[in-house]
């Protein structure tokens, strides 16, 4: 379900409570929503449990993407596996606030794995904006910036692995260009073309891979778009 959906099942919640006779008994419980992008430059395909439940239906491999999941706030237990393996390359608890949305990238060489939880500030662009954020995941990438083509200034400035930006708005447009440069000299390590960039809109650009390589797990940068 949608993150947009938070807010309508509190609200019904409420009312199956008001509708029932042990109403002073009733607390509904809180939700949060959860995305999760695969980041870490391997070729294997991975498995997400939160708690007891697995959060990727299909394979889920480098640059991918869950959309938001409902998942009951408070403190939570996610772990990653290999697919359709019982060994655990990473397990944690993590905690959420009640109707919050959270961003949760697997990150680092496989054999570093770890996860990077950042809160989504989704609220709303001006008008004729969209809101983007930077996160920088490539292991071995140094530091980045991330410029849009034809504008003289960088959009945000020198990010290292793991680091990320605040959100900020940009012009709605049908075709954008992301560069994103290396922070040192300001040659391009990876850019992606034309991308519809949606009035009204929050996206989060995120570079994954490796520069030492030029198999799938390269360096590369997506563009995703936080669907409410």
């Amino acid at each position: 379900m949608k993150i947009k959906a938070l807010f309508a099942i509190a609200a019904l919640s409420a009312t199956i409570a008001s509708c029932t006779k042990d109403y002073d008994n009733y607390t509904p419980q809180p939700i949060s929503g959860l995305s999760i992008y695969q980041a870490s430059p391997t070729t294997e395909k991975l498995d997400v449990y939160v708690g007891s439940n697995k959060a990727n239906e299909t394979d889920f491999a480098l640059g991918n993407k869950i959309e938001y999941l409902n998942v009951y706030s408070g403190e939570r237990q996610v772990t990653l596996r290999k697919k359709g393996t019982e060994p655990v390359l990473l397990t944690e608890k993590l905690t959420f606030e009640p109707q919050i949305g959270y961003s949760l990238f697997i990150a680092d060489n496989l054999a570093a794995v770890k996860f990077l939880m950042l809160k989504d500030d989704l609220s709303k662009p001006a008008t004729g904006k969209a809101r983007v954020r930077f996160v920088n995941l490539s292991p071995d990438g140094g530091a980045l910036n991330l410029n849009i083509e034809g504008k003289d200034t960088d959009l945000f400035t020198n990010k290292l692995f793991k680091e990320y930006t605040s959100f900020e708005d940009i012009d709605a447009a049908d075709k954008v260009t992301f560069n994103v440069k290396n922070t040192a000299g300001g040659a391009i390590a990876t850019k992606i073309q034309d991308v519809k960039i949606e009035s009204g809109k929050i996206y989060t650009v995120w570079v994954k891979g490796l520069k030492a390589t030029t198999d799938d797990t390269k360096i590369g940068v997506l563009v995703s778009e936080h669907k409410l």
